[in-house]
């Protein structure tokens, strides 16, 4: 397990200065408004100002998301999400999570996983307050097109004080995004195992996320074989290691993975991380999707992916 540490202070010196309006609208319990006007380096300001390039094949791989996907219905079976504790070695505390259930859920039936990250800006909340897997989930258990999963809804900032208050861009706390791989792999995975009837093979465990949790989910997907299958970058964030340190053997990865997803909206200033990603599977002939759907870095490109990628899990 390598975790390398400037990829994450890049993406400190980047976003700083990139509005992003997901940020901005994450009010309320473990999220907050920011003003990124910090000052920058000519260079992040200058990669965060090219207007966006797409390729011939920088399309989408699925239709838009059919409208109400992501509404609230009253007459079908709901899922549960439930804040859970967990104690972190790694951080030396006692963290918190969301866990999600499906309908119907048993004590008696064996599940898969998908562990889904939030974005440099949020914590455990941030999906649930702004995307409602909840409610995509059960949308698609109701139309019977997802297998049955858990989802773990866990906190990416692995630090004593993991709130995503003050300067969320401090190199401290951007660093500790890296930290999490340890405490997911050593603390956070091996709970959900003892605690939830749940399936203890790497084809049962999904990782993916948004933004910073996007690049998280490569890395640590990418970089740990042997405990995931199925992994999911969208709108991945600066802190993507570059293509060669996430896939050094590409025969290898294309056998062992089960699913690789790169998604990135058309407009978002940081799709050169998807773009390039994806060029090196082209060319390497690795296995994956590549989704560029209509939109900026918000949460109606993740909603969507979420809705898509969900439905390709576990079969």
């Amino acid at each position: 397990m390598n975790i390398h540490l400037p990829h994450i202070l890049v993406l400190a010196s980047v976003l700083s200065g990139f509005h992003n309006p997901v940020i901005a609208q994450e009010k309320g319990a473990g999220s907050r408004p920011e003003n990124h006007q910090n000052a920058l380096s000519d260079e992040p300001k200058r990669r965060m100002s090219q207007p966006v390039v797409l390729a011939p094949d920088d399309v989408p791989a699925y239709p838009a998301a059919p409208v109400g996907f992501d509404m609230l219905r009253g007459n079908i079976p709901h899922g549960k999400t439930d804040t859970v504790e967990y104690e972190s070695k790694t951080v030396g505390a006692i963290r918190k999570m969301l866990v999600y259930t499906p309908p119907k859920y048993s004590s008696g039936i064996k599940y898969s996983v998908l562990y889904l990250l939030h974005g440099i800006g949020g914590d455990e909340f941030e999906w649930l307050r702004n995307g409602h897997p909840e409610i995509i989930l059960d949308n698609l258990y109701a139309e019977n097109k997802i297998a049955s999963m858990i989802v773990v809804l866990p906190n990416g900032r692995a630090m004593k004080n993991d709130r995503a208050e003050g300067n969320v861009f401090d190199p401290e706390k951007a660093a500790s995004f890296a930290t999490f791989e340890k405490d997911l792999l050593n603390d956070l995975i091996p709970f959900i195992e003892a605690k939830y009837p749940v399936i203890q093979h790497r084809e049962s465990r999904a990782l993916a996320g948004l933004s910073m949790g996007g690049g998280q989910s490569l890395n640590f997907g990418l970089g740990n074989l042997y405990t995931f299958a199925w992994v999911g970058g969208f709108s991945s964030a600066p802190n993507t290691k570059a293509p060669v340190i996430l896939i050094p053997n590409p025969t290898e990865t294309a056998q062992k993975l089960k699913l690789l997803w790169i998604s990135c909206g058309n407009e978002d200033g940081l799709i050169i991380f998807s773009q390039r990603l994806h060029q090196y599977c082209k060319e390497n002939k690795v296995p994956h999707i590549w989704h560029v759907e209509q939109g900026v870095h918000d949460f109606k490109v993740w909603k969507s992916d979420l809705y898509y990628f969900s439905q390709l899990l576990f079969r």
